[in-house]
Order: structure tokens, then C-alpha cells, then sequence
């Protein structure tokens, strides 16, 4: 590796002290190559950096309870809704989406859902 004790400026732990560049992560090996001068460093120009990482996982408990709520309520809509009796349970609100599946110049499909029986039927405008 190059001589260490010698560099260009006095830089902060992370930076070439060579060039002042941004070095890359410590590697397996404990060399550090600059990408910009491709100066090599050893482990000590990151000083006493410390990095650490903490994964935190959800409990079984979460999941159930988000899809009890999914279930408990009735008021469940997939987008914005209108007053339209449902032909399976007659609940009188329903969730609408629109897509354009037909030519340009003719209408939307309009896609109803039940925000209570998540039953589904289809129009043409």
C-alpha cells in the first residue's frame, strides 16, 4: 500500500486525504483504493467511524390485526364512491374505477365495486 502518513491536506474520517473525495467502503480485504486519485489507504483513514444497522421485524400480532380491520369494515372502498344499489346484497354505496379499453373516440369502462360484498359489474359509457 502507499505510505499513509503523507497527504495533500488535513481531511475529516471518510474523505482521501490525498484529493478530499468521498472513499468508498471498507472492503473485506482492509484496503481502501480512492476512485478519484486511486491513492490506497489502510482501514485507519475512516478514524474511529462506526457504522450499525438494526432490522426490526413486525410480530405475528401485526399482521392479524390489519387484515381483522380489512375485514370489519363495511366502508371498505377501492376509489372514490357513489350512491348505486349493489344487484347482489343491494348495500347503496359502490366504488368506481375507469379505464379506457375501448378506441379513443369511444367511451370509458367504468368498473363498479361493493364497498360491502366486493361484488363487481362493469359499464360502458
Amino acid at each position: 500500500m502507499a505510505n499513509n502518513n503523507k497527504s495533500s491536506f488535513i481531511t475529516v474520517p471518510g474523505f482521501c486525504p490525498d484529493c478530499g473525495s468521498v472513499l468508498p467502503l471498507l472492503g473485506e480485504k482492509g484496503g481502501i483504493t480512492c476512485y478519484t486519485c486511486k491513492r490506497e489507504w489502510d482501514a485507519e483513514v475512516f478514524g474511529d467511524m462506526e457504522m450499525t444497522h438494526t432490522i426490526h421485524f413486525n410480530t405475528k400480532d401485526t399482521y392479524v390485526s390489519v387484515k381483522e380491520e380489512e375485514h370489519d369494515s363495511e366502508d371498505d372502498a377501492e376509489g372514490p364512491t357513489v350512491e348505486r344499489e349493489c344487484p347482489q346484497c343491494h348495500n347503496d354505496k359502490m366504488s368506481y374505477a375507469t379505464l379506457q379499453l375501448r378506441s379513443a373516440d369511444e367511451g370509458q369502462t367504468v368498473f363498479f365495486t361493493c364497498t360491502k360484498c366486493k361484488f363487481k359489474i362493469t359499464e360502458n359509457s
